[in-house]
């Protein structure tokens, strides 16, 4: 039985949302709660896709197939070591989510740090050092589609610290395992 969040099954989880919603932020710090690895999507992006998006055009649905397809494998490969797996990623649709959920073979649960646009763009504004450019946020929110009720998964608001954000996740987990 896994202590963290009393389930025989490691937990596998996507912290999901649009740019600047500070999902790598929480990912890690729930990897680290999880004694989790941590799998960083944007890291499995070709440098294709990363020149296309630094350069303020958006990813369609054809180009962001293959990279679900390398995000979806390495968390099945983590979670099949019997590793806890926590995974930052835009998962913006909900095809998106259920692809990475079938191909990952793990059931997936979905963290949805969300907030406002101007939120958004103001955390974008502040970060360096990212590929993503702040002219993006609007087709990113366009693409979004919120969490259905029906799917395994919660909202968090990106207002949260840090730490009230992470111990909602683990509860959810708890929960819902």
């Amino acid at each position: 039985m896994d202590a963290a969040v009393g389930t025989d099954s490691p937990p596998a989880v996507v912290v999901m949302g649009v740019a600047g919603a500070g999902k790598s932020t929480l990912a890690i710090a729930l990897a680290e709660r999880l004694g989790a690895v941590f799998v960083e999507a944007d890291d499995l992006h070709s440098a294709e896709a990363k020149a296309q998006m630094a350069a303020g055009i958006p990813l369609t649905d054809e180009d962001r197939w293959p990279w679900l397809a390398r995000v979806a494998a390495r968390a099945r490969d983590e979670h099949a070591d019997r590793h806890p797996v926590v995974v930052s990623c835009s998962a913006l649709k909900r095809s998106y989510r259920e692809f990475l959920t079938r191909v990952s073979e793990t059931g997936l649960a979905f963290v949805h740090v969300h907030g406002s646009e101007t939120q958004l763009a103001e955390r974008i504004g502040q970060r360096t050092g990212h590929f993503m450019p702040a002219t993006m946020l609007a087709s990113q929110i366009a693409t979004l589609e919120p969490l259905a009720d029906d799917e395994h998964g919660f909202v968090v608001d990106l207002e949260l610290a840090l730490g009230d954000a992470a111990d909602r996740a683990l509860d959810f987990l708890r929960r819902n395992a």
